[in-house]
């Protein structure tokens, strides 16, 4: 969420609290420990903010973000405007390339988890999740500037 512009309708408290009300329906659940605890939360953010990209109509033109002028934008955004859907379907198909590297951008890009945390989650070494992050982002880099940004 931190990236993401000022005034975005779905706040951190709003994401946390839908995350914990569906944890809470997964009474079924059998925790294996707080690695696994982390790796479903990120799972359940991820959704919950694609389902919203996706019902906001983000998809297509910008769904229903205001029109400001590209001179003003550095004082409403403090990086770019993250495309969740477009970054969904990469980490998708990252995913099936390489499962481990799209779970690091899972865990750390919508869980919000350090680095040693992602490592605990994933049962590998801080410099595997280190040496994924990097690849990873350089794998969805490549396939996000392939999106033409006047697509329809």
């Amino acid at each position: 969420m931190a990236g993401e512009c000022l005034g975005h309708m779905l706040q951190t408290t709003a994401l946390v609290n839908e995350a914990y009300l569906r944890l809470v329906d997964c009474g079924q659940v059998k925790w294996q420990d707080r690695a696994h605890f982390f790796a479903v939360s990120a799972q359940l953010m991820r959704r919950i903010l694609i389902d919203f990209a996706r019902s906001r109509g983000y998809l297509k033109r910008g769904g229903a973000v205001p029109h400001i002028p590209l001179e003003e934008a550095p004082s409403v955004c403090s990086e770019p405007d993250v495309n969740l859907v477009a970054l969904d379907d990469a980490l998708s198909a990252l995913a099936a390339v390489d499962e481990r590297k799209s779970k690091v951008v899972e865990l750390k890009f919508f869980g919000g988890l350090s680095v040693e945390e992602t490592a605990e989650v994933l049962r590998v070494s801080s410099d595997t999740v280190i040496r994924n992050w990097k690849l990873a982002k350089i794998w969805l880099l490549r396939e996000l500037s392939r999106e033409t940004p006047h697509e329809g």
